[in-house]
């Protein structure tokens, strides 16, 4: 694990708000181009509130800005990492070989657990078009009565399968399967080196998923450091 300076931290960040500043503007740009197109193509869609169309634009532009800024986030990462760099190379040829063994059935499954919240994006939006248009054929409903059942139910459907992803990848977790996994490593604590203990592992969706925790983890190990050298100025003081 590399500890970052002081100087290679605001280096970082500035690489992650730039990457999700971008993305945001090229987000809310595709969303207000839609919110124009289908308000132009569509009468229901033309029904719709001011306030609700400009929270689509508003929500396509963030979602698109976290998404950007993860990627910029990790990619920066990478690039001023080498051995993680020969890590991700490593890993890659390995599934390039898992690859190959792997039925359609499981392909398919492996994409759609790496590309997760982008299609929980896309379910939600599918949900809201098709919510609404089952919605709108209720001719005793007022159109804010409409706007709000079709929310309704399109936040019901995403909150579902957010959850039925989340209880997949917990049993997963669970059973040491899929991205957890549980192996025996030697305890660092033990000078003798002989003692094994089991260690709990992710493996990462994507390059840098995991780089939350080892940014946490290099912080706690700053503290550790501050924290030893100031018992020891104590101690040299007395």
């Amino acid at each position: 694990m590399k500890v970052l300076t002081k100087e290679e931290e605001d280096a970082h960040y500035n690489a992650t708000v730039r990457g999700g500043t971008i993305g945001g503007v090229i987000g809310t740009a595709i969303g207000a181009a839609g919110v124009l197109a289908a308000s132009r193509r569509y009468h229901s869609f033309r029904a719709l509130t001011v306030p609700f169309r400009a929270f689509l634009v508003a929500s396509t532009g963030t979602f698109v800005a976290v998404i950007a800024a993860d990627r910029a986030s990790a990619q920066y990462d990478i690039e001023h990492t080498p051995e993680k760099k020969r890590q991700i190379e490593r890993e890659q040829q390995r599934e390039a070989l898992l690859e190959s063994n792997r039925t359609p059935l499981q392909r398919a499954k492996d994409w759609a657990t790496e590309n997760r919240y982008p299609l929980l994006f896309g379910f939600w939006v599918a949900s809201m078009a098709g919510s609404w248009h089952f919605v709108n054929r209720n001719p005793y409903l007022s159109k804010s009565q409409k706007l709000v059942q079709a929310r309704m139910y399109a936040q019901g459907g995403t909150l579902a399968a957010l959850l039925g992803s989340f209880a997949i990848e917990g049993a997963d977790a669970a059973k040491g399967k899929g991205r957890w996994e549980t192996i025996k490593i030697i305890d660092p604590n033990d000078p003798e080196h002989k003692h094994v203990i089991e260690k709990k592992i992710h493996h990462e969706r994507y390059a840098g998923e995991d780089q939350w925790r080892e940014m946490v983890e290099a912080e706690e190990q700053r503290q550790k450091e501050r924290k030893a050298a100031a018992l020891r100025k104590e101690h040299q003081a007395k």
